[in-house]
Formats: structure tokens, sequence, C-alpha cells
């Protein structure tokens, strides 16, 4: 066993991932695996600049995070950051106080590689499961972006596309800097004609339609799989390797599109750093799945941050 850290610095979130990886039995256990919201990408799309408050967010999560690799003893650690420190002008400033805290530089990924990772994670402890078909579809809702992922064992086609929950939200259901509490449907048209131009573009590179079972990660996806299940709490071990039919994910983005902030909120596994994008993160798997035919979701709690995981090891 190798023990390992891994930390995936999203648009959205930053999460750690300390663990002990066996490479030759494929056996990954957690000894540590948590989630903060800091928001890195706030205003990212508006403005090109990582704000002064989203980087002290985030830093203040590193920090706890360095106290609990040097607890764990991790071996080696592996710090993967993706959309909103690719988008912005001033990355030269997240990189150094993440070195200052962390000892390690972030790696600020492409989006291919950040498909690659969230594959290998989502995939890896499927390979055994015969009533799941090949190929997968992975699709990773991020904050800033979504990725989609066409393979088998190893991945066959690739693509990232800017349709982030958050990236959604703050260009199409922000008005006078807050967000719409309902939207319009003027506001929810100019979303989902966003998606489906995005959609198009992935089908360039992406045979998306090729799947045969449709793998969802991150957590807008996790987030509607625990609503459909209506659990009091969220709870990873339900969630994980759930399904969501799509009619039930419809029925799902539906209401989350004309509820209030306050219904939002009251909704028991709802992390109080998603209230406010889970709507449109819901609109884009909606949108996927009709793109493709899907009948259901496959719901992943493993995904990029596991990727990261097994390249370390």
């Amino acid at each position: 066993m190798t023990r390992v850290a891994a930390i995936d610095c999203g648009t959205n979130s930053i999460r750690l991932l300390v663990a002990d990886c066996d490479p030759e039995t494929g056996e990954l256990v957690d000894l540590d695996r948590r989630m903060t919201i800091v928001r890195l990408g706030q205003g990212v799309d508006r403005t090109g600049r990582l704000a002064p408050e989203a980087l002290e967010r985030t830093f203040a999560a590193c920090r706890e995070y360095a106290a609990a690799i040097k607890e764990h003893g991790a071996e080696r650690v592996r710090f993967v950051a993706t959309s909103a420190s690719r988008d912005a002008e001033n990355r030269e400033d997240f990189v150094r106080g993440v070195v200052g805290i962390l000892g390690v530089e972030p790696e600020v990924i492409s989006g291919d590689q950040e498909a690659e990772f969230s594959f290998t994670g989502a995939t890896r402890e499927l390979a055994g499961q015969d009533h799941l078909p090949k190929p997968y579809l992975v699709v990773d809702i991020g904050g800033g972006s979504t990725e989609f992922v066409v393979g088998e064992e190893h991945v066959r086609a690739a693509r990232s596309v800017d349709i982030g929950c958050v990236r959604m939200t703050e260009r199409h259901l922000v008005r006078d800097g807050v967000v719409s509490d309902p939207p319009s449907e003027e506001q929810i048209a100019a979303v989902r004609a966003d998606i489906e131009a995005a959609l198009d573009l992935a089908e360039r590179t992406v045979p998306l339609r090729e799947a045969h079972t449709l793998v969802g990660l991150a957590g807008s996806v996790t987030t509607v799989s625990a609503i459909a299940q209506e659990l009091p709490a969220y709870d990873s071990a339900a969630i994980h390797h759930s399904r969501v039919s799509r009619d039930r994910v419809r029925e799902i983005t539906e209401w989350l599109l004309r509820s209030t902030h306050a219904e939002r909120a009251a909704i028991p596994a709802m992390h109080p750093g998603r209230v406010d994008v889970i709507a449109a993160g819901a609109l884009v798997l909606l949108a996927i799945m009709e793109r493709i035919g899907a009948e259901e979701v496959v719901v992943s709690e493993h995904d990029i941050l596991d990727g990261i995981a097994w390249s370390v090891a």
C-alpha cells in the first residue's frame, strides 16, 4: 500500500482524499475524504480574475488540508486545479499561495487531463459489473465546466465544455447581483440554449450517443440522487452507485427551477454552498440525458479525486 493525498480544486469546491492505494489489486482505502465549498470561480466568467475573497477562502481550506495530510503521514501529494484557475489572469497569486501552504505546486491541468482522471476514478471499480454495459459515458458536471469521456477500459474520446453549474448560474440566472428566485422562463431558456450549444460542441469529438451506460459525477449529480432518494441527510454510501431515471431527474429539475432559495435550502441533503447553483447543475444533467436518450444515470461518488490518487500511486 502507498499512502497518498490528492487535492482537487475546482470552480465551486476544493476536495481532499487521503488514501492507501494498492496498484496491484486495484484497492483504494479511504482514510480522509472531505469537501469544502470555496467558490474559487466567483466572478471569473465576468472579470477574468480570481477574487481576493475567493482566494482567501481557498487558502483557508488548504491550511486545514495541510494539517490533515501531515496527521495521516501521506507519502506523496498531488494538487490538481481545474477550470477557474485555468481561466484567471491572476493565476500566479493562486499558485504562490498554495505552494506556501502545502509545499506542492498546483497543476493547472487541461480539460482533457481532467477528463482522463474523472474516467479512471469513476470506472475502475465498475469494470467487473456485467449489468453495466460498455462503453461508458462519464459526465463530470463541475462548477465551471463539464467533462464528457467515452471509453471501455481506457478513454476513447474526451471533451471539456464550459457549462458548469456556477458558470451557468452567474451567466444567466443572476439579476442585479442576486440569483433569481425563481428564474424566469427567458432565463431558463437562455441556460438551455447554452447547454445545447455546448453539447453540439462536445459531440464533434465525443460519440455521446454510442454509450450504453451513463455515469454521473460531482455535486450536482450526487445532490440530485440524494433528493431522488429523499435522504434525511447526505449519505455517500446510499448515493454511490445509485441510479436515477430520466423521468425523476426531469421532475427534480423542474421543481428546483420553480423553487425559492428557502425551499432548496430546506432539503436535508443540500450543502449550503449548492443552494443557488443546483438548479443549473440539474438542468445540465437533464439535457445530457435527453440528448443521448439515457433512461437512467448511474451516480458515482468516485471521480476525478480518485483518479488523481491513482495517478500518484
